[in-house]
């Protein structure tokens, strides 16, 4: 399943079971069927076409298996939470749902479908984490929604990484709520305790009232995970990590990712407290404190923003062949960072799956202590990033103040096809435009 497909999967949140595919349907109720692009433990997802409005839709059919158990009654009563959402939540930072139906006793629920999107899962590990400020207007705009779900008597109760969309523009949307809680409505009370462990509240997972504190608390374990790149709790037992859950504290956020700045921990601490009371009282108030970090963090980093960033990349000879929507994806990808002049940015031994492009400066390269060239403003480098478990063989240096877009391999894997293919052949070229250079001077 590629990076796409995962993503509009995830529009449904179920883990993916390796069954064998059973036979696409040709059409969904109205719906035109497109192909699979997802299968769990209670439906099967199908991109389709809606032929009246002419747009594509993505479409989750529920497994049939007439049984009467605990998890058929779950799989109706899911099914009957979402389709109790359709019209009900409407806000731009939400998937909307169309429509619900059931045809020949299959239940379908169809729901927006959005190109390109990734989940927020593809951000959470190391080496793979968003700018920080990226990370703090993502926050923001999920607490804004959720706050508007709250605000109208539902409780997410399965806010996790897979439940957040990232769009290509840079835009974020929450996505399933078939477990939510619905005030004045018994559909949503599933048998057990519903939701994803790592995630859950301490009073989600002792099975207590759950109330609008519960999402905020999973959304900050959310944040935790995006700021650092590993969950508060982890464990490999699930009857210990719920134990962690209920009882232990989790590692200070500073102690993993000292850099992070010290207001932006203690938002993410209070959002992790045992006792709802401790926590925020709604998405307004911690998306109101976000803000205030959010223009701190722009305060300590004037020099550029995205539109001025975008300027400044459009005009390098690396991205001279790319389209406007490519280098954003590129900067989406990529950290912009600053070296001082002497300071050595890759040494012979490094670990290192980045891709370099200098925006500004220059920067020397040697190997054995002895100067073999040098790239200036708009060259690249980073080929090691090609190899599986890649080592440096040379050395890297800023012969002056440099400016670097520092583009992570994993995250260029989650552009569009069209931009992987664009940024490898720009990249390649510009080495082989290298080694014939070095070849000429010898």
């Amino acid at each position: 399943m590629t990076p796409h497909q995962s993503a509009l999967a995830a529009t449904f949140t179920e883990p993916v079971l390796s069954s064998v595919p059973s036979p696409v349907p040709e059409r969904i109720g109205k719906y035109y069927v497109v192909h699979e692009v997802g299968r769990g433990s209670t439906g099967t997802v199908y991109l389709s076409h809606d032929p009246f409005y002419g747009r594509d839709v993505a479409i989750k059919l529920y497994h049939s298996t007439g049984a009467d158990n605990a998890e058929s009654r779950n799989a109706r009563r899911m099914f009957m939470g979402e389709a109790h959402m359709i019209g009900k939540l409407q806000h731009p930072n939400i998937v909307p749902i169309y429509d619900a139906g059931e045809e020949e006793g299959r239940r379908y629920v169809v729901t927006e479908h959005i190109h390109g999107a990734r989940t927020l899962s593809a951000y959470c590990r190391s080496g793979s984490l968003l700018p920080v400020e990226q990370v703090v207007q993502i926050v923001y705009k999920v607490a804004k929604a959720l706050h508007y779900a709250h605000s109208r008597g539902v409780v997410h109760r399965d806010v996790k990484p897979s439940n957040i969309l990232l769009t290509q523009d840079g835009d974020v949307r929450i996505v399933d709520f078939g477990i939510a809680l619905v005030s004045d409505s018994e559909i949503s009370r599933l048998e057990g305790v519903a939701g994803s462990p790592a995630y859950m509240s301490p009073e989600q997972v002792q099975g207590h009232p759950l109330d609008t504190r519960s999402d905020l608390y999973s959304l900050g374990a959310v944040m935790y995970e995006m700021l650092c790149g590993q969950r508060p709790f982890r464990a490999g037992a699930l009857g210990k990590l719920l134990r962690q859950v209920v009882q232990s504290a989790p590692e200070p956020l500073r102690d993993v990712r000292p850099e992070l700045p010290e207001e932006l921990e203690a938002i993410v601490m209070r959002t992790l407290e045992k006792e709802p009371e401790k926590r925020y009282r709604n998405g307004a108030e911690l998306a109101a404190d976000l803000t205030r970090v959010h223009q701190k963090l722009r305060s300590v980093h004037p020099a550029f923003d995205d539109e001025e960033r975008f300027a400044v990349l459009r005009k390098l000879r690396f991205f001279h062949d790319f389209s406007h929507s490519e280098i954003r994806e590129v900067m989406r990808a990529g950290a912009w960072v600053d070296h001082p002049a002497g300071e050595a940015i890759l040494r012979p031994g490094d670990m290192d799956d980045r891709f370099y492009v200098v925006v500004s400066g220059r920067v020397r390269v040697s190997r054995d202590g002895n100067q073999v060239g040098s790239i200036e403003t708009g060259g690249c480098f980073g080929e090691a990033a090609f190899g599986e478990g890649p080592r440096r063989d040379s050395t890297i240096t800023a012969e002056g103040p440099v400016t670097l877009l520092k583009v992570t391999a994993t995250l260029l894997e989650q552009t569009t096809i069209a931009c992987q293919l664009r940024f490898n052949k720009v990249f390649l070229r510009e080495l082989i435009e290298r080694l014939q250079r070095g070849r000429k001077s010898e």
